[in-house]
C-alpha cells in the first residue's frame, strides 16, 4: 500500500520514539502496551510514508539502531511531541482562565479610575494571566477591534446598542461639574449640588472631539437653556482638570473621568442631573466565551458595584 506524509499519525511517531529509546521492538511494545507485531506494523507504515528506512535491524540480540533518516525523523517527532505538550498546557490554561493572555479594550476614564483595581484583583486570582490593553476614545473603534478578534472583551460607554454584541450593564457614571476650589462659582454655590443654569455665559473647559460623551453633555446643557462657551478643549481628562484647577473655567465631566482627590478642584452634582453614561462590557454575541474574559467580567461587575451606582 502506498503511503505519504499525510498518512503519518502520532501513533507512528510514538512507536518511533519508543523503539529508539528501548533499542528493540519488544521493549517498545512493552512500554506502549501493544504487541510486537503492532509496533512492527507502525514502524513499517512510517517507513513507507517517509520513503526511507528508519532503523537498521541487525537481528539476534543486538539492538536496532536509527539510520540517518531515522535520527532526522526522531528529531522532528520530539519537536512535535513538545509542541503537543505545550498545546495541552495552553488549553488547560485557557479552560481555567488563570493563565495565557487576555486582551481588553477600554477608554480613558475607565483605564485610569476603574481598570487598575479590576486588573489588580484579577491578577490576584490569576497571577499567570498576561493582560494587554487597547485604548480608543470611540465605541466604534473598540467594537471593530472586538469583532475582528484583536481584543477579547471591551468596555463601552453607553447607552449603546449593537445586535452583534452581548453587553453587560455595570452601572451608571453620572455627569458632574468640576470647579476650581477657589473659584467664584465654587464660593457662590457651597453646597453639594450645582445649578446647571449657573453655567450660562460662563467660560468653560470642554472635550475637543465630538463623541457620545460630548453629545450627551451638550444636549443636556442645551435642554436646560445653557449654550456651552468653551475657552479650552482637550480629549485628555487630566489636561481638562488641570485647566479647571488653573482657573480657566468649570468643566462638565463623567465622574469616572475626574480625580476626586485633587485639592485644587471640587466636584458637585448637577441640578437637574444630566442623563448619565452607562458603563458596559461587551463580548461578541454567539461566540464561545473565553474563560479568562468570563473571569474578567465577574471581577469587573464586583468592582463596579463598589464604585458605581446601579440605580440613578
Amino acid at each position: 500500500m502506498f503511503m505519504t506524509f499525510d498518512d503519518v499519525e502520532m501513533r507512528h511517531l510514538r512507536s518511533l520514539r519508543a523503539v529508539a529509546e528501548e533499542g528493540s521492538f519488544i521493549g517498545a511494545a512493552d512500554i506502549l502496551g501493544f504487541s510486537q507485531a503492532a509496533i512492527s506494523q507502525q514502524i513499517a507504515g512510517l517507513e513507507r510514508a517517509v520513503g526511507q528506512q528508519l532503523f537498521d535491524r541487525p537481528g539476534g540480540p543486538r539492538p536496532v539502531t536509527l539510520t540517518p533518516a531515522g535520527r532526522l525523523m526522531l528529531e522532528h517527532a520530539e519537536a512535535i511531541a513538545l509542541q503537543l505538550e505545550a498545546a495541552e498546557d495552553d488549553l488547560v490554561d485557557l479552560a481555567t482562565g488563570t493563565a495565557g493572555r487576555l486582551r481588553i479594550g477600554t477608554y480613558q476614564s475607565v483605564s485610569v479610575q476603574l481598570l487598575p483595581d479590576v486588573v489588580r484583583e484579577l491578577r490576584e486570582s490569576a497571577p499567570d494571566l498576561s493582560i494587554n490593553l487597547v485604548e480608543h476614545d470611540l465605541n466604534e473603534s473598540l467594537v471593530d477591534d472586538l469583532l475582528e478578534g484583536t481584543i477579547d472583551v471591551t468596555f463601552l460607554a453607553g447607552p449603546y446598542e449593537d445586535s452583534r454584541l452581548e453587553m453587560i450593564d455595570l452601572g451608571f457614571d453620572p455627569f458632574v461639574v468640576l470647579l476650581g476650589a477657589d473659584s467664584e462659582l465654587a464660593r457662590a454655590h457651597p453646597g453639594k449640588t450645582f445649578p446647571i443654569r449657573a453655567l450660562t455665559n460662563v467660560p468653560m473647559v470642554g472635550q475637543n472631539s465630538a463623541d457620545r460623551r460630548r453629545d450627551m453633555i451638550e444636549n443636556g446643557l442645551r435642554s436646560n437653556g445653557v449654550r456651552p462657551n468653551y475657552v479650552f478643549q482637550s480629549n485628555d481628562n487630566g489636561a481638562m482638570q488641570g485647566m479647571v484647577r488653573a482657573g480657566m473655567g468649570p468643566a462638565v465631566m463623567p465622574l469616572l473621568a475626574v480625580d476626586t482627590n485633587d485639592p485644587g478642584t471640587v466636584v458637585k452634582r448637577l441640578d437637574p442631573p444630566l442623563e448619565p453614561r452607562t458603563i458596559l462590557i461587551a463580548v461578541p454575541r454567539g461566540a464561545t466565551p473565553m474563560p479568562a474574559a468570563e473571569r474578567f467580567v465577574r471581577v469587573a461587575k464586583k468592582e463596579c458595584r463598589r464604585r458605581l451606582s446601579l440605580s440613578r
